[in-house]
């Protein structure tokens, strides 16, 4: 069970829960250069912009990453107002420029795809997850993929079938790439017996191509927590931790809900949730106990 460590982190006031329209980690990395070269420099926000001539709040937005991407003009200002001038330093910005510019793939999605959490998900170098009730998108059948949509009672049959071309091409960016970033899973136990429950052939394959992600990916490890574990450190839902290599990107927690997610981005409340993960982590099946029981619920 749930441990908490000693002189834990006390709750930080500037650790916030992200909003809906968290940045794309793309900006995110643009607004964090943009600011870190503003304060190398010792300006102020307002000093800055009044020194560009732009209207108020222009610099705001690109700083915080949301509403606005600088052109190649803005960048070059911006670039000379703050005296970079090495070749190499300017090319790099400029090509992040790009990137937090350009439409993503999921894009296309926009439809059925209510927030940029797949954005985040597919930069992701390791991702820790819990899920208690349904099997995570990156692990879904087609088929399962359609009958999770369609329980929702929220969508369209059109809209199933865009949610389904989504998390094909998702599973194909994120687990079906050379780089696939580590991926360990905690599946409730209940979710295998709700699979379990649904009609015999959709729940065979289901359960088949888990078994098949399990022992032919080496960058997942999917583990059962058994019910019999009782209580345990995430009663709290559903939770994702997505960690990055590059020390521009500090990790973030994304907590499911029914329509938009939550991020959270606080370094205090991430490391309680990695706690929580651990502690799921430490009770479930080993890896091989783990497939084994999903095998032994495969009817034929």
């Amino acid at each position: 069970m749930i441990q908490k460590a000693e002189n834990p982190e006390p709750e930080k006031a500037d650790a916030p829960v992200v909003p809906p329209n968290q940045p794309s980690i793309e900006r995110r990395r643009l607004a964090a250069e943009l600011r870190s070269l503003r304060e190398v420099t010792g300006m102020t926000i307002e000093e800055a912009r009044i020194s560009l001539g732009w209207s108020s709040g222009r610099l705001n937005h690109m700083e915080g990453g949301r509403h606005s991407v600088p052109d190649t003009s803005g960048l070059r200002a911006l670039l000379q107002l703050y005296e970079v001038t090495d070749p190499a330093r300017c090319e790099a910005l400029e090509a992040l420029r790009q990137e937090a510019k350009a439409r993503p793939w999921w894009r296309d999605f926009d439809d059925v795809i209510t927030d940029g959490f797949l954005g985040w998900e597919e930069r992701a170098r390791r991702i820790f997850a819990f899920h208690p009730i349904v099997v995570p998108g990156l692990l879904q059948t087609p088929e399962y993929a359609a009958a999770s949509a369609r329980a929702s009672l929220a969508r369209t049959e059109d809209e199933i079938e865009r949610i389904v071309a989504a998390r094909v091409q998702r599973q194909e960016r994120v687990l079906g790439r050379s780089d696939a970033p580590e991926f360990r899973c905690v599946l409730d136990e209940s979710v295998l017996l709700r699979l379990a429950a649904m009609p015999a052939p959709l729940a065979n394959r289901q359960l088949r191509h888990l078994v098949d992600v399990a022992t032919a990916i080496n960058t997942v490890s999917l583990l059962v927590l058994p019910i019999a574990v009782g209580l345990h450190g995430c009663l709290h839902g559903s939770t994702v931790l997505l960690e990055y290599d590059d020390e521009r990107d500090p990790p973030i927690v994304y907590l499911e809900t029914r329509s938009r997610g939550t991020y959270v981005t606080g370094p205090a409340q991430v490391a309680d949730y990695r706690l929580a993960l651990d502690d799921v982590t430490a009770d479930a099946l080993s890896k091989s106990a783990s497939v084994d029981l999903i095998k032994s619920m495969i009817t034929d």
